[in-house]
């Protein structure tokens, strides 16, 4: 059997919520790339540099991130194997935040000349980038919601119910399982919350049999509960296809 193609997954992740004809995922496929392994930690954009390339995960995750003055860090967003993970710089001149890797992975690098040339020649692989940039930007005000109103129990819940379903999209996922790629201080720069509120939070889910732990697998006895203590609901994802019926 042939090993998967290194952008078979962001063709998949466009897919999902623009159809694309066959010239066009073929035109994706097309676009050159380097491959590279990096490690936990490892920079794919970095605050103020002027964007060249524009990374895709193959395998691993990563996560988007702002600091402030004194270096306190708030994860502002996750992405995983499928995810270009500098959409958002495609036609800015600097970066105005930083993106890491999460967990070891592949990354292909595209430069970003040859993407913006593909997006302005193909208006479906356009509408596709332009339709995945307004659903991370959904996502980023749910997280402002999760972070800004809820109590640390919804927090946590909520971004584990997120991970879950948009893993299980992409068929990442088990059955209402998964292996969480972050740390419970990363977890705690997601939401606001220190490592030891964090852990605490956590024992409290799995005392009150919400979710399932160990280690890092994570899974749901009862979706419904962990969904309805969360106040989760999928329609800030965008799911599904967006194309008019």
């Amino acid at each position: 059997m042939s090993a998967r193609h290194p952008l078979d997954l962001m063709v998949r992740s466009l897919c999902l919520r623009v159809p694309l004809s066959s010239a066009s995922r073929e035109a994706v496929m097309a676009l050159p790339h380097t491959i590279r392994s990096l490690d936990p930690s490892a920079y794919l954009v970095r605050e103020g540099e002027v964007p060249s390339q524009c990374g895709v995960l193959v395998s691993g995750f990563a996560y988007r991130q702002k600091t402030t003055g004194t270096g306190s860090r708030q994860i502002v967003a996750l992405h995983m194997p499928g995810d270009a993970v500098d959409f958002q710089h495609l036609f800015l001149n600097v970066a105005d935040h930083s993106v890491q890797m999460l967990t070891a992975g592949k990354v292909a690098f595209v430069p970003r000349s040859s993407l913006q040339s593909l997006a302005r020649s193909n208006a479906e692989v356009a509408e596709a980038i332009f339709t995945k940039i307004l659903v991370e930007s959904s996502i980023f005000r749910e997280w402002v919601l999760n972070v800004g109103r809820r109590k640390a129990r919804e927090r946590i819940a909520h971004i584990l119910c997120e991970l879950g379903a948009r893993l299980e999209a992409l068929g990442l996922a088990g059955e209402y399982g998964y292996e969480l790629p972050m740390t419970q201080e990363q977890l705690g720069d997601a939401v606001g919350l220190t490592p030891v509120h964090v852990n605490r939070t956590l024992k409290a889910l799995v005392g009150e049999g919400l979710i399932d732990r160990c280690n890092r697998s994570i899974r749901f006895p009862n979706w419904q509960n962990i969904r309805d203590l969360a106040g989760f609901n999928e329609r800030y994802l965008h799911n599904v296809s967006q194309s008019p019926s």
